[in-house]
C-alpha cells in the first residue's frame, strides 16, 4: 500500500492498518496514529512532529531520518525497528518496547524513557542529553559513543550493556 498524498498533517488515522505501507517523506505532523498498526511500514524522512502513536505497533518498520520529535509514543511496540538518525528528541516514550531497535546517532535529547524496554537496542552515537531513562531496560543495549550527559539512569537495568566511550558527565547513574 503506498499512501499518494504527501501533507497528512494533522489527519486522524487513530487505529488504522498501515502494515507494510510506504510513506516515505510524508507529512504526518501532528497526526492521531493511536493504536495503528504501521508495523512493517516505511517511513523514511516522515516527518511525524507531534504525532501520537499511543499505542501503535510499529515493529519492524524504517524509520530512518524520521522527525519524531515531541511526539507520543508511549506503549508503542517498537521491536526490530530500523530509526538510524531519527530525531526523538523531546518524545515520550514512557513504557514503549524497544527490543532490538537500531537508534544509531539518533537525537534523544529530553526524551522520557521511562520503563521502556531498550534490551539488545544498537544506540551507538545517540544523544541521550537529558533524557529520563528511570527504571528503563538497558540489558545489552550498545551505547558505545552515546552522549548520556545528564541523563536520569535512576532504577535502569545496565547489566551487560557497552558504555564504552559514552559520555556520562552529570548523568544520575542506578545504586
Amino acid at each position: 500500500m503506498t499512501t499518494q498524498n504527501k501533507d497528512m498533517t494533522d489527519a486522524n488515522l487513530s487505529g488504522a492498518d498501515l502494515s507494510g505501507t510506504e510513506c516515505q517523506n510524508k507529512n504526518l505532523t501532528g497526526a492521531d496514529l493511536t493504536g495503528a498498526n504501521m508495523s512493517d511500514a516505511d517511513f523514511t524522512g516522515a516527518i511525524l512532529t507531534g504525532a501520537d502513536m499511543t499505542g501503535a505497533d510499529i515493529s519492524i518498520s524504517t524509520l530512518t531520518g524520521a522527525d519524531l520529535s515531541d511526539a507520543n509514543l508511549s506503549g508503542a511496540f517498537m521491536a526490530d525497528t530500523d530509526m538510524t538518525g531519527a530525531d526523538l528528541h523531546c518524545a515520550n516514550l514512557f513504557g514503549a518496547i524497544l527490543s532490538d531497535v537500531i537508534l544509531r546517532s539518533a537525537d534523544l535529547r529530553g526524551a522520557d524513557l521511562t520503563d521502556a524496554d531498550l534490551s539488545d537496542a544498537d544506540l551507538s552515537g545517540a544523544d541521550l542529553r537529558g533524557a529520563v531513562l528511570t527504571g528503563a531496560n538497558l540489558d545489552r543495549a550498545n551505547l558505545t559513543g552515546a552522549d548520556l550527559s545528564r541523563a536520569d539512569l535512576t532504577g535502569a537495568n545496565l547489566s551487560g550493556a557497552d558504555l564504552r566511550s559514552a559520555v556520562l558527565t552529570g548523568a544520575i547513574l542506578p545504586n
